[in-house]
């Protein structure tokens, strides 16, 4: 699994995009921040195309599920890893998740 830094492609199941905001500045990837526990929740959502009459497009992300580390930890928080999963506010409640689609690096993975 890779680890999910500022510039990685995180979308909700319609193909709306996550804002990613880092939480930190010090631990970067070719200069890059990496997102730590909890950058990726509460963040917009962007372009989904998912909407109608009684249909709500994905426009926050909600806790993660899955995707945090298990033992690396930066500054006491644990790193994101791609196999993120996570809920959004989108219809139908409770079934849209977002991922990440494109880490962007593949230069350091972990295990765990």
């Amino acid at each position: 699994m890779e680890w999910i830094d500022l510039e990685s492609v995180i979308k909700c199941d319609h193909d709306g995009r996550v804002t990613n905001l880092a939480s930190q500045q010090w631990v970067t990837i070719g200069g890059v921040p990496v997102l730590v526990a909890t950058d990726p929740e509460g963040r917009d959502i962007v372009a989904c195309p998912n909407y109608g009459p009684t249909v709500k497009p994905c426009a926050k992300t909600l806790k993660v599920a899955v995707g945090y580390s298990e033992r690396l930890k930066i500054d006491g928080h644990q790193v994101v890893l791609s196999h993120l999963d996570g809920l959004t506010d989108g219809t139908p409640p409770g079934f849209v998740h977002y991922k990440v689609r494109d880490p962007k690096q593949t230069y350091v993975r972990s295990d765990l």
